[in-house]
């Protein structure tokens, strides 16, 4: 702890020695007067026209193109690919890629496909059989149900088997009893006859023999009734009862069998159908395939390499080339359909605000000379670059398109351009360089010319070129302003009283405290931005990527007037651009 408490304290040291020394200079600066800059480059104010307008470069790219893309699933090797630039006609022949995996794989895949047909005829004649042999079960089970009713209705009908065997053993009943009772009157007069010797006794046991068999006929069929009535019926009925029973329930049986037999007979040969399906849809998936590995020109048009118009911003993009590997969905060439082009830039945020869509465009290519295009500005990104951001997190850059006018005939798909965006143009303004007005406070401040001396006045400035701000009031033409304006002491005591804030009479506060500066930890510069007072803040806070400060001031620049990254350096001061 006493370690880090001494370096503490030699930071803050430090820091104070630096703000005095500081401070000491710039009051010594502002002390000095204007006396000593009467050497010092100066402008006189004009008055005349004044065109706004945003510099970016960037590339030429077809307006109507074809993206032929690589269709292979997974990742598959180029076998040939035509030459880059040459024309080509609709069907024509662009990449050929490897497909000689696919192709062993066809084949495998049509021996699935005649297998999985084989098993599918072969489900479908066993569920024909099935349903046939279903049917005829249930048939059988169905006349067995019908045969056991016809049987109970013919035992216990009207004039069934029952009542024809009660029928017969009453008739015998009665018989019987007739029987015996002439069989008794044939005794009665055996005996008479035998009293008065009329009949040998022989001829009388005869006829008590016959009275005796008459008597147990009787008895016979009496208990053959009782026998059908008491026991014979009641089995038989509950026999046949039975019978019709069982062969309902054996009905039932053979359907529910029957249909569970169908329905897995079916089962099969709808899974057999569906994998013969499956099979099927896999083979012509893998013959798509292997015709994808033939890419075929979708129509008429030049050919581009995807690798020669993207290019990569690691610099590592391989080109286009036999044996190259490429994956699913990469882009391969570009097909143009059109002879319109556009031109594809990219403005920093800080202009965000001046670009607008249809505002015109004069466009320069660096591989034609001598001569400009037009166009007008038809789209802007919504959301900045996610690649640049990648790169640079506080670069926020959105890429806008420029439809050119004209044919572009001479114009090439990758070529560098430069585009000038008209924002606005005065016929007749006052203006002066940029780096002539700072801002003191809350006020954008030139010096004038005053004899010998330059003097502080406020002015009212509105939109800059990066060159030229357009000045509304406070200067008038002919009048004579510095170039290099010094800063004011009131910009000193600003940081002065930011560090103070920043360290404390205590202590360091920056760890524990806010950041000094809005989005960073670091102190603020010269005009209480992040940067410091070595360079100018562009449009909207893009810091470092303004015009360098002079070595006589360094002055804040008004709103709005800072150049964004990749601009082009400022040219000699003019009203003309």
């Amino acid at each position: 702890m006493t370690a880090k408490k001494s370096k503490l304290v030699q930071v803050i040291v430090v820091a104070a020695v630096v703000l005095v020394v500081v401070t000491a200079a710039a009051f010594k600066l502002a002390s000095a007067g204007t006396d000593e800059m009467e050497d010092a480059p100066t402008f006189v104010v004009k008055k005349g026209p004044l065109t706004i307008s945003i510099n970016e470069s960037g590339t030429i790219a077809a307006r109507d193109l074809e993206v032929i893309k690589s269709q292979l699933e997974g990742t598959s090797t180029i076998l040939w690919v035509i030459e880059e630039a040459k024309h080509v006609k609709k069907g024509d022949v662009l990449v050929e890629l490897d497909a000689s995996g696919l192709e062993d794989l066809k084949i495998d895949q049509q021996t699935l496909v005649q297998d999985s047909d084989t098993l599918a005829i072969t489900s479908r004649e066993a569920l024909a059989v099935g349903e046939n042999q279903a049917q005829a079960d249930i048939d059988i089970a169905q006349l067995t149900l019908e045969f056991a009713i016809l049987d109970l209705e013919k035992y216990t009908g009207v004039k069934g088997e029952y009542e024809t065997a009660k029928t017969e053993a009453e008739a015998q009943i009665k018989l019987s009893e007739e029987e015996l009772e002439k069989a008794r009157e044939e005794l009665k007069w055996s005996k008479t006859l035998a009293a008065e010797k009329y009949i040998s006794s022989t001829e009388l046991k005869t006829a008590e023999l016959a009275y005796s068999k008459a008597d147990l006929n009787v008895k016979l069929a009496s208990n053959k009734l009782r026998l059908l009535n008491d026991f014979t019926y009641k089995r038989q009925l509950a026999q046949l009862n039975s019978d019709v029973s069982q062969a309902e329930m054996g009905l039932e049986r053979t359907k529910r069998s029957s249909a569970a037999s169908v329905i897995q007979l079916k089962a099969k040969f709808l899974a057999a159908e569906s994998k013969f399906e499956r099979e099927k849809i896999k083979l012509a998936k893998i013959e798509d395939q292997i015709k994808k590995a033939i890419v075929i020109a979708p129509a008429d048009g030049m050919v581009v390499y995807a690798s020669s118009a993207k290019g990569s911003w690691r610099g590592n993009q391989e080109p286009l080339e036999e044996g190259q590997s490429v994956h699913e969905r990469e882009e391969l060439i570009y097909l143009p359909t059109s002879d319109s082009v556009k031109a594809e830039i990219k403005v920093h945020e800080s202009s965000m605000e001046k670009v607008k869509e249809g505002l015109p465009v004069i466009v320069t290519v660096d591989a034609v000379p001598g001569k400009t295009f037009t166009g007008k500005v038809v789209k802007i990104a919504l959301l900045p670059d996610a690649q640049m951001m990648w790169m640079n997190p506080d670069l926020k850059i959105y890429k806008t398109e420029i439809y050119l006018d004209g044919d572009g005939k001479d114009l090439r798909t990758g070529m560098s351009c430069r585009a000038e965006i008209i924002v606005d143009h005065y016929d007749d303004v006052m203006f002066i360089p940029i780096q002539a007005v700072v801002r003191i406070g809350k006020q954008q401040t030139v010096y004038v010319r005053d004899g010998k001396k330059f003097t502080k006045r406020k002015v009212e400035i509105g939109l800059d070129n990066n060159r030229m701000v357009h000045i509304k009031s406070g200067l008038e033409p002919g009048e004579v302003v510095l170039m290099t304006p010094p800063l004011a002491p009131a910009e000193f005591v600003r940081p002065a009283m930011e560090m103070e804030n920043l360290f404390g009479p205590d202590g360091l506060r920056g760890r524990s405290g806010p950041p000094a500066g809005p989005g960073s930890g670091k102190p603020t510069g010269m005009d209480g931005q992040p940067g410091g007072a070595g360079r100018s803040r562009g449009p909207g806070g893009a810091g470092g990527t303004g015009s360098p400060r002079p070595p006589q001031g360094s002055g804040r620049r008004p709103p709005g007037s800072g150049r964004p990254s990749g601009s082009r350096p400022p040219r000699s001061p003019s009203g003309e651009n």
